[in-house]
């Protein structure tokens, strides 16, 4: 048996698909870490509160990837057997549910930001610094679910290169506006972290403006005009449910897991909580790669299931099972040489600070190996394979019964930070072994499409 498969497709395919997803991911990546090192510079209680605001954003992106997901790999499948009249209603179903997620998160973060951050943290100047960016960043939600929504909808029909370029002008508008609003540069106001706040929320706008006119006036595979969003379909709309569910489900679970993180963390002092902020801000760098492959997976394993090659998918499997672990251990190995430069780029911190991110990403250089393994296994095959429901129960019992609970009582024991850290990030390891056996089973294969 062949540990590689053969099918050069496979290698160009995953190659087209992940080079753009991943490009994208650095970009959006790199407007989040021009947010912290630029309010880095202004203090801990900055950053720290950035951090916290963030964390907002980032438990949007879960609930919103929830019905990304959906789009994707519903999407991806009837891709496979070229029904682009279906897909049509999938995304138009979709950005109904991700408008209404978008509109509960700008609601809540608008009219109770103080509340929303001191969940996470009782440290007075951190709430303080993370309401004020909370209460302007929050009316970027909306567009940046309608934006993602749509880029997701691009990707199901191998449309890859739009979400890169979108995040592109995004970086580009953010620091520059970062720049000026932040230290007051250009004749602005030095407005600290509410110019961040204000400069990510212009650059939502503009992406979804990008966007829309890509969508409507460039896109020729799906052809989508504004009346398509007003269309819908029941039996759609129940398989959408049924499958989504799932998906969003386990994007709830890991939400529960974010604030879990923040609130665990947000109990230590403001060095912890920045140091955690610059070792997660060097994670996201490390994981861009990796996530944009694992995306590229998720396309190909939807339009080839859709298309009924069940023994093809068999191969490809094996394929990304070596190729995910190889990467893993060079991407760890990466944060471990790295993260002595990339902590020093924080040039505001303190040596307390600089201190726990370094053994952070200590932590980081291990759990990343386990991280890529068995996101591309889970994410990529088992669930764009069909097998939704198996990717959220497991969610659901590592977090809410390892993670968890193993870092609460680390906490109340007395236990360093790192400690507690390396509880929080343990179910990367542990996930890989449920991964490698769930793979050789392929009773995860399932076509979800209707004839």
């Amino acid at each position: 048996m062949m540990l590689l498969t053969r099918d050069r497709s496979f290698y160009r395919d995953l190659l087209v698909l992940a080079i753009p997803v991943a490009l994208q991911n650095f970009i959006t990546f790199a407007v989040t870490l021009a947010d912290n090192l630029m309010t880095g510079a202004l203090g801990d209680a900055s950053i720290s509160g950035v951090y916290m605001g963030g964390q907002i954003q980032t438990l949007l992106q879960l609930f919103s990837g929830g019905i990304e997901g959906a789009i994707l790999i519903l999407a991806a499948q009837y891709w496979g057997k070229a029904d682009t009249e279906s897909i049509k209603r999938i995304i138009s179903i979709g950005v109904h549910f991700t408008l209404a997620v978008g509109t509960v998160f700008t609601c809540l973060c608008a009219f109770f930001p103080r509340k929303i951050i001191g969940i996470f943290t009782p440290d007075l100047a951190v709430i303080g610094e993370g309401a004020d960016y909370l209460r302007i960043v929050c009316f970027s939600y909306l567009f940046f679910c309608l934006t993602q929504a749509l880029i997701a909808a691009m990707r199901s029909v191998e449309v890859a290169n739009i979400g890169m370029a979108v995040s592109g002008v995004s970086l580009i508008t953010n620091i520059s506006l970062n720049y000026a609003l932040i230290f007051g540069k250009f004749g602005f106001p030095a407005l600290g972290v509410r110019g961040a706040a204000i400069a990510t929320l212009i650059s939502r706008i503009v992406e979804t403006a990008i966007m829309a006119v890509y969508v409507f006036r460039i896109d020729r595979k799906l052809c989508l005009k504004l009346s398509d969003f007003f269309r819908t379909d029941a039996l759609l709309r129940k398989d959408f449910i049924r499958y989504g569910l799932p998906i969003a489900g386990g994007q709830v679970i890991w939400g529960i897991n974010m604030m879990g993180n923040s609130m665990i963390l947000g109990r230590f002092d403001q060095y912890v909580i920045a140091g955690a902020s610059i070792a997660n801000t060097l994670n996201a760098l490390a994981f861009v790669t990796m996530n944009g492959m694992s995306a590229a997976v998720s396309i190909i394993t939807g339009k080839t299931v859709g298309a009924g090659k069940i023994e093809l998918l068999k191969e490809y499997a094996r394929t990304v099972q070596i190729l995910f672990l190889g990467l893993g251990l060079l991407t760890g190995a990466m944060i471990a040489l790295a993260k002595t430069p990339f902590i020093g780029m924080y040039a505001g911190v303190s040596k307390e600070t600089a201190g726990y991110a370094h053994q952070f990403c200590t932590v980081l250089a291990v759990t990343m190996v386990g991280t890529c393994y068995q996101a591309a296994c889970l994410a990529g095959l088992v669930k764009a394979g069909g097998d939704v429901g198996f990717v959220f129960k497991m969610d659901t019992f590592f977090v809410l019964l390892v993670v968890l609970p193993s870092a609460v009582i680390s906490a109340r024991l007395g236990a360093p930070a790192w400690l507690v850290f390396a509880c929080l990030k343990c179910d990367q390891i542990l996930k890989c072994f449920v991964a490698f056996f769930k793979i050789r089973s392929f009773n995860w294969i399932k076509n979800l499409t209707r004839d």
